[in-house]
């Protein structure tokens, strides 16, 4: 008894509190942290289902995010009370969320008009060729200079136009100037301060310079990128800073709570990080793995594949900071199609033992192109393939492959990032769901030849929401100071092989992907039975009826002789 009341006493203690909505392409979190600390005090996780209609496609249905959302805050408030902590300390809440995934919605009904279509979505892809096609010199980075962005399935503006083309209510509700564009930070926002009664439409830098629609040199949505895209600016939220009140909680246990936080989910992370200063990076292992280098308050273009992206604004008068970054598509989901596709596992965390059993992929290498190459190729007809097989090669190999095979897509944005900056990275800030993997974790440094540093709180992206939301001006209870900011433990994992392997492994998997490009292509093919005739190679064609010809001429000089 004497032990819960001392708890209690010094959970009195504890000061402001903020929170963070955490949603995520595979899941939504709430998680509520003490301002002064950092400390993780509780949090609740809602998993989110995907579909897959046809393929290539994968939609969510933006009413499931919101509600999940709305459960995690009900269970973790329910938590917080449990552990007599006192819910009404909660002072602010930030939002951050996965990027580039695209929703419309009627502002009237505030009824979604179609499922949200995911940033790893490659339904756009014949979008994506036309719009190439009609650049000068059928340049991919021909809107560069003003986004920081190739012309890619990947960003929100083509996903918004295949939805403008191809559903009807979308289509009419635009044209009746009753449609809402947003990302997912829009689509909450908007709900969770009041909806269609009076929901404010927003957005913040990070998220907006995700769409292909914002210049990322004026900060604010471009005319004439809209104009190309053929898009209305009035269908837009309004652009904000990273960290400013946007509007109140209108419903749930944290009613009349300020939202003052909204960062792109790995932008949150490098805030969360604490990368605040020009040339510190981290990478996120997510879903996706995602690699951003802090570049300062100038944006710097990347020659070798890299995205110039906004890393964070931090208040209405404050400087925006850009990143380059390097996206990799598919991580983490690798290891949910070994579970859900073919079943080689149970749980994600048996993939770390299978793995570890044989120590090697035994020259087994694994690119997992589902939605093509994002990083530095952009290459979407890449599709995934497995080589190096053999007879000896059984599941344990390839789920070491797998696991290489995230640790070599950010070895090939690593390079990239040291060829654009000219300075070489001499360790790499790690944080995801993926880096509890301790054997990926190795595996990683292994592979980069420098040491990853994983710190001991992985929830970095909640992290940054949340330090967006307490330092906002109105807020005030989190200080941003440098000298303010709490230490950051961590665990170190140093390579443990010779360069001279980790260079052999490395070229092999380069090997591989060069297997694994223009797989798939949306041109017309020559017939209408959807084969590709042989004859429509021309030196083929002559070839095969050449060979008729001299077996027909054959047959009649063998009659003629008998």
């Amino acid at each position: 008894m004497n032990g819960i009341m001392a708890a209690s006493s010094n959970r009195i203690m504890l000061g402001p509190l903020v929170a963070a909505i955490d949603q995520g392409t595979s899941s939504t979190r709430f998680l509520v942290f003490n301002a002064k600390t950092a400390e993780l005090l509780s949090h609740h996780q809602v998993e989110i289902k995907q579909s897959f209609p046809k393929e290539g496609w994968v939609e969510e249905d933006p009413k499931e995010i919101l509600q999940s959302v709305y459960e995690c805050m009900d269970r973790t408030c329910e938590k917080l009370t449990q552990l007599n902590i006192d819910i009404s300390n909660i002072k602010a809440i930030g939002v951050t969320n996965q990027r580039e995934t695209t929703i419309v919605w009627d502002k009237e009904t505030g009824e979604p008009l179609y499922n949200a279509i995911v940033w790893l979505d490659l339904r756009t892809q014949s979008t994506v060729e036309r719009l190439i096609n009609k650049t000068p010199g059928r340049n991919k980075n021909h809107l560069k200079h003003k986004t920081g962005l190739p012309i890619s399935t990947y960003f929100s503006a083509v996903k918004l136009r295949w939805l403008m083309d191809n559903v009807e209510k979308i289509h009419e509700a635009v044209l009746s100037h009753k449609a809402m564009f947003g990302t997912v930070d829009s689509w909450l926002i908007w709900c969770l301060t009041g909806g269609k009664k009076g929901g404010v439409h927003c957005t913040d830098v990070t998220n907006a310079s995700r769409t292909m629609l914002f210049n990322i040199h004026t900060m604010d949505w471009d005319p004439e990128l809209c104009t190309y895209f053929d898009i209305p600016m009035e269908i837009l939220p309004k652009v904000r800073s990273s960290s400013e009140i946007y509007g109140l909680m209108k419903s749930g246990p944290l009613t009349g709570v300020p939202i003052s936080g909204c960062l792109g989910d790995q932008s949150a992370a490098l805030v969360g990080q604490m990368c605040f200063k020009d040339g510190q990076a981290k990478n996120t292992y997510g879903t996706g793995c995602f690699l951003l280098k802090n570049v300062g308050t100038k944006p710097v273009m990347s020659d070798h594949g890299l995205l110039t992206t906004v890393a964070y604004k931090l208040g209405r008068d404050k400087p925006a900071y850009y990143a380059l970054e390097g996206s990799v598509a598919i991580a983490g989901a690798v290891v949910r199609w070994l579970k859900d596709n073919l079943g080689i596992i149970q749980t994600s965390s048996e993939l770390e033992k299978l793995a570890a059993d044989v120590g090697t992929s035994y020259g087994c290498y694994f690119v997992p192109a589902f939605s093509g190459l994002y990083a530095p190729y952009w290459e979407p007809s890449a599709r995934g393939i497995i080589c190096g097989l053999t007879q000896f090669t059984n599941r344990s190999h390839l789920a070491f492959a797998a696991l290489e095979a995230v640790c070599f897509q950010t070895r090939e944005i690593l390079d990239a990032m040291n060829l654009d900056s000219g300075i070489h990275l001499a360790q790499l800030q790690v944080d995801g769901g993926m880096t509890s993997n301790r054997l990926l974790m190795q595996l990683q440094a292994d592979i980069l030849c420098i040491p990853v540093v994983k710190p001991s709180m992985p929830e970095t992206t909640a992290l940054g929401a949340a330090m967006a939301a307490g330092a906002a001006e109105g807020v005030s209870v989190w200080s941003l100071n440098p000298e303010d900011l709490t230490e950051v433990t961590s665990e170190k994992f140093e390579p443990q092989i010779n360069p001279e392997e980790s260079e052999l492994r490395y070229a092999r998997w380069k090997k591989a992907v060069q297997r694994a490009m223009n797989w798939e292509t949306t041109e017309p093919v020559n017939n209408g039975n959807e084969e590709t005739s042989i004859f429509s190679s021309v030196p083929l064609g002559f070839y095969i009826l050449g060979s008729m010809f001299m077996l027909i001429g054959a047959k009649y000089i063998a009659a003629g002789q008998k």
